[in-house]
């Protein structure tokens, strides 16, 4: 079957192409251009149509997947996702853009000149005007460095250096390096010590985090009542924070039963206590070599909460090269704790928690010392992190 999509690079305008062709392509998605379960035309056949270089469009595509718009089938192809993420309010924001364009062209103003425009009252350019950002991205394992950082380089114009936790300390002791990086991004677990590190640096620490699909919870929400949950990714940080992610939900009808990496024997005892599992792709094998039939497997890989990108948005353009601005707290909407704290974030208190509950991460930004942070405490089950 053809596939009819009216695709437009524009190799002068100021916007990435990779970023220009992912844009269409979920554009293209959410109007219904191409088809639930349907495939895509290959890579070669974009590149070739559009003019321009397979690896670009490999990654735009790369994109699609993290995002939840196609997924990859072996010997088969690339197809859209049964349930592809909508945009809140996708008319709302047709219509607005539509109004933009109509009054801007009322101006004499192109589509570029709009786009460069908009980024620049908001103090921010374009990557291929200005030159991607630097940001720190630290992590305790490659998995995680990977993930968060292909999600940050297709939201944001930044380029993400990647660091071990455990070799923070060497990096941070080369001067050279801190002073190019315009913020750090850890997880919430490595907050304190990312934040003791570089301490002095004049480096904003923020800590971000990712979230389940939105199809993953539906789908967890029609579960009969009592169903028991558990959770397993490559590592046992990533099987954590996917957990985190699912119990923050608060979806009544589920009961965590705990979270585990793949490997070792934590796996085998969480199948057997549990009628479904979710985890990620990279873990789908070895769950269900042990699941068998008996336990339901879902697949999630996790997306970067869209509030975080938004968070580091914030951060990159009140914090540009020269010259620092207070952050504000997070927009009404959401419960916020700010907190004064000293150079090392010691006097910011998370806040106690009742028995039979944990207390989830918060989104935090600290930044001339204060402490931004929303959370909330959920209802939880122990997780089960023993390997051998």
């Amino acid at each position: 079957m053809k596939v009819a999509m009216t695709l437009k690079i524009d190799g002068h305008s100021p916007i990435p192409i990779r970023r220009q062709l992912t844009e269409q392509l979920k554009h293209v998605i959410e109007r219904g251009g191409v088809a639930r379960d349907q495939a895509l035309p290959s890579i070669r056949e974009l590149a070739g149509f559009l003019g321009i270089n397979p690896n670009t469009v490999a990654r735009a595509v790369e994109d699609l997947k993290q995002s939840g718009y196609v997924e990859a089938r072996r010997g088969k192809g690339v197809f859209v996702a049964s349930a592809p993420p909508v945009r809140p309010a996708p008319h709302l924001r047709e219509s607005f853009l539509h109004d933009t364009v109509i009054r801007a062209a009322a101006l004499g103003m192109t589509a570029d000149d709009v786009s460069v425009g908009v980024l620049s009252v908001a103090s921010v350019r374009p990557a291929a005007v200005q030159g991607a950002v630097e940001i720190l991205l630290v992590e305790c394992s490659p998995p995680e460095l990977d993930f968060f950082a292909r999600q940050l380089e297709a939201h944001l114009p930044v380029r993400v250096d990647k660091v071990l936790l455990g070799e923070l300390a060497a990096v941070t002791r080369r001067q050279k390096h801190a002073g190019r990086w315009r913020a750090a991004v850890t997880s919430f677990c490595h907050l304190p010590k990312v934040e003791r590190l570089l301490s002095g640096h004049g480096v904003p620490v923020i800590a971000l985090l990712a979230e389940a699909h939105l199809e993953t919870l539906h789908r967890l929400a029609q579960l009969p009542s009592g169903t028991r949950v558990g959770v397993a990714a490559a590592a046992a940080e990533t099987a954590h924070n996917l957990e985190h992610s699912i119990a923050n939900a608060g979806l009544p009808n589920i009961t965590l039963a705990g979270a585990c990496p793949a490997e070792g024997a934590a796996l085998g005892r969480l199948v057997r206590r549990v009628d479904v599992i979710v985890c990620s792709t990279s873990a789908a094998e070895r769950v269900r070599g042990l699941a068998g039939d008996a336990v339901q497997v879902m697949i999630d890989d996790r997306a970067l909460d869209q509030r975080a990108i938004e968070m580091l948005a914030a951060l990159l353009v009140r914090n540009p090269a020269t010259g620092r601005r207070q952050l504000r707290p997070p927009a009404s909407g959401a419960r916020a704790l700010v907190h004064p704290t000293g150079a090392h974030g010691d006097g910011a208190r998370r806040g106690a928690t009742g028995r039979g509950k944990r207390q989830l991460p918060y989104r935090t930004v600290k930044d001339n010392g204060q402490v931004a942070a929303v959370g909330r405490n959920v209802k939880g089950r122990g997780s089960d992190t023993s390997s051998t």
